[in-house]
């Protein structure tokens, strides 16, 4: 019964070993690719989402639409100080129209009767009050009609050289104020309205969605997460023993274990030492604890045979 017992153990510590030796002799690594974030900048219900998990999305495409009342209304009230600001610019430009222009002519022609009459009355009076055939007081009040006769005339005029010439250029100045500032708060909630389509910045790979419709979405919130598919790159963990293999430059040949070992072309691109508590690559550290810890990056030499590889799944080269 020992001996059968001594055997098994044997076998297993040669097995044992024999995996070591295999694990010494390839260098571990995983899949990296570059993640992407999407959120919203105006708080929202969302009424669509556009897309699932796993959809590859260009850059432009909406991945969902939010509801925002507010922007709504303002967008209406900005509509309208438009439209009265551009109105009374253009009034103050162009004056008033032709059937204001005819009252006020109308209005002067009432009123220069009003005033011949007052001057004729007066011409009257006035040689009479100096024969003292009318008292003074008589005189006095046609005079003092003459007068308001004279400044109603005088008002018309100006109001009819408003309407000819054009309003003062300090309050053409003004109403173009206004209508300027009108037309930035439309600009202003027309971006604001624009918000309520979530767009892709960049081409990518949907990983993630955290919100689900009618949920409300706020400022800064993550919506979706992704992946660019085209920045797929291969991570290292190499000790200080082994850095003289990995020059930056060289070419290399990465195996993908879950696709039955398929190789991938690739070249180095960076090696720069890792922190005491840094995301180590491999699994089975096989190295001397006084080793310095180095990441190697490795770029595929042809993006294309990388897309479809899953993120953070195992990669390995041999020395």
């Amino acid at each position: 019964m020992k001996h059968y017992i001594l055997c098994a153990a044997g076998a297993l510590l040669l097995t044992s070993c024999g995996n070591n030796k295999t694990n010494k002799d390839q260098i571990q690594g995983k899949v990296e690719r570059e993640q992407i974030s999407v959120v919203g900048k105006i708080a929202g219900r969302i009424t669509t989402i556009n897309v699932k998990q796993g959809d590859l999305v260009k850059k432009g495409d909406t991945l969902a639409i939010l509801d925002i009342p507010e922007v709504a209304a303002k967008k209406t009230q900005a509509e309208g100080a438009v439209t009265s600001a551009s109105a009374q610019y253009a009034m103050s430009v162009h004056g008033a129209t032709g059937n204001q222009l005819k009252q006020l002519n109308a209005k002067k022609m009432a009123l220069k009767e009003q005033f011949d009459f007052a001057q004729k009355s007066l011409d009257r009076l006035g040689a009479m009050v100096k024969d003292s055939l009318i008292p003074q007081q008589q005189y006095d009040e046609v005079f003092a009609k003459y007068q308001g006769a004279k400044a109603q005339l005088s008002a018309v005029d100006a109001e009819i050289a408003d309407v000819q010439n054009g309003v003062r250029i300090e309050q053409q100045t003004m109403a173009l104020g206004q209508q300027d500032r009108a037309l930035g708060a439309l600009q202003e909630v027309s971006v604001a309205d624009k918000e309520r389509y979530i767009i892709a910045p960049q081409d990518m790979r949907i990983e993630n969605i955290t919100l689900s419709v009618g949920e409300l979405a706020l400022p800064g919130y993550t919506l979706f997460t992704g992946s660019l598919s085209e920045t797929t790159y291969f991570r290292f963990t190499i000790p200080e023993s082994q850095l003289k293999a990995y020059p930056v430059g060289k070419t290399i040949k990465v195996s993908i274990p879950y696709q039955d070992n398929k190789e991938i072309a690739g070249v180095i691109k960076n090696v720069k030492q890792m922190g005491a508590y840094a995301n180590i690559a491999t699994a089975y550290p096989d190295y001397e604890m006084q080793d310095a810890l180095y990441e190697v990056t490795v770029s595929p030499q042809d993006p294309a045979t990388a897309i479809n590889l899953y993120p953070k799944t195992t990669v390995l080269i041999r020395p």
